[in-house]
């Protein structure tokens, strides 16, 4: 089989049988090269392995390390399917290309969307708008494509974020704007939109963030981030509206700055 096949659709019940031969008896995910194997033969995956010092399966020592290079060879003939399979992907995949695809796969679980690690919530993405309205209360929702986003007192000292929920057109948008000291004395501000929702979903809508006043103007245009994606690779490219303090300054009053937020719809 050839790896030109990486993307197929469920196995079939013997192609089944023989991806179950590589299932590691304490996680039940795949056993993945490079493969390891006690004295007797048994497996276990490489991060279950670190763990442990007897073989799981027959109780005897998985020292000294014994590569199963056989194993490894069929393994390479063999697509996998993705650890979501349970969730909905239907995808196989060579092993090699199987952690790349379930670091992005749209079926994975959704973490909490609020900006900080505080919050170490997941679940599907059905239940991330009851988790923000039970553990997030503080945040607010307003109705409309057209609204303004008031962040309060952006004067605070250290690295602070502000966070509110937008819902139109059926679907709900989270506003983040951070505030960042990226070098020492000098601070820089990231508001972006991300959508509740997957990345296909967010490819359907626009968003305008701009800040307006005193005869100025600042605009930032894009497609919002699906919330799988989150935050922080975005303010890493600087792929979001970015300002420093100087410029949040000539826009605020009296420390509240506000963003006009306006979502569109893309035509198909």
């Amino acid at each position: 089989m050839s790896r030109s096949s990486a993307a197929a659709r469920a196995p079939s019940p013997p192609h089944h049988e023989l991806t179950s031969l590589f299932e590691c008896p304490v996680c039940f995910d795949y056993v993945l090269p490079p493969i390891l194997q006690c004295q007797a033969g048994h497996l276990v995956c490489n991060q279950c392995r670190q763990k442990l010092s007897l073989c799981p399966t027959c109780r005897g020592s998985l020292t000294p390390s014994i590569r199963n290079l056989a194993m490894e060879k069929v393994a390479s003939a063999v697509l996998f399917p993705c650890k979501y399979a349970t969730t909905g992907c239907s995808l196989t995949l060579h092993h090699t290309e199987k952690p790349e695809h379930e670091d992005i796969c749209e079926y994975r679980p959704y973490s909490c969307p609020c900006p900080g690690a505080s919050c170490k919530w997941q679940g599907s993405l059905e239940a991330v708008m009851s988790h923000l309205m039970h553990a997030h209360k503080s945040i607010t929702t307003l109705q409309g494509e057209d609204i303004v986003f008031l962040a309060t007192d952006i004067n605070l000292p250290g690295a602070v974020d502000w966070v509110m929920m937008q819902s139109c057109f059926g679907h709900h948008f989270m506003l983040v704007l951070e505030k960042q000291e990226k070098y020492e004395g000098h601070q820089q501000f990231f508001a972006i939109v991300l959508l509740i929702g997957t990345r296909k979903q967010a490819e359907n809508f626009a968003y305008r963030l701009e800040l307006n006043g005193n005869r100025r103007r600042l605009t930032w245009e894009a497609t919002p981030r699906s919330i799988h994606d989150g935050v922080s690779a975005a303010i890493l490219n600087s792929d979001c509206l970015v300002f420093d303090t100087a410029i949040a300054h000539l826009f605020a009053d009296n420390g509240n700055l506000g963003i006009n937020v306006t979502i569109s719809t893309c035509c198909p």
